[in-house]
């Protein structure tokens, strides 16, 4: 089933509602990750050929919410990072900064790992 992406009567449009992207509202509809409402952070090495992340998940935004969150923790951390669905990334071992960076910020957080 292919779905119309451009209209020269509308512009670009949405490929999951159909609407024009200035109307869109798919963004707008999607909630925010369910959880426990606590933030874990976590250091991660595997597949990265030793190098060193940090990991923080279970943040309750949307993806819209949390672009401006992790640019904010990535210009505090002077460090690179990603966001990974859900998840952010950060390059290095971060964990006390981001958990004191995001009870600031009115988080509950856990460090989880060893």
């Amino acid at each position: 089933m292919s779905r119309l992406v451009y209209s020269t009567d509308q512009g670009r449009l949405c490929p999951d509602c159909g609407q024009p992207k200035s109307d869109c509202q798919c963004k707008q509809i999607s909630e925010p990750p369910s959880g426990d409402g606590i933030v874990r952070i976590r250091r991660e090495t595997k597949g990265r050929k030793g190098k060193g992340v940090s990991i923080v998940s279970g943040l309750p935004l949307s993806g819209d919410e949390l672009k401006p969150l992790a640019k904010r923790l990535k210009a505090k951390l002077s460090t690179g990072g990603a966001i990974k669905g859900t998840d952010l990334e950060f390059q290095g071992d971060h964990r006390q900064t981001l958990k004191a960076l995001l009870e600031a910020e009115g988080f509950t957080v856990k460090l989880a790992g060893g």
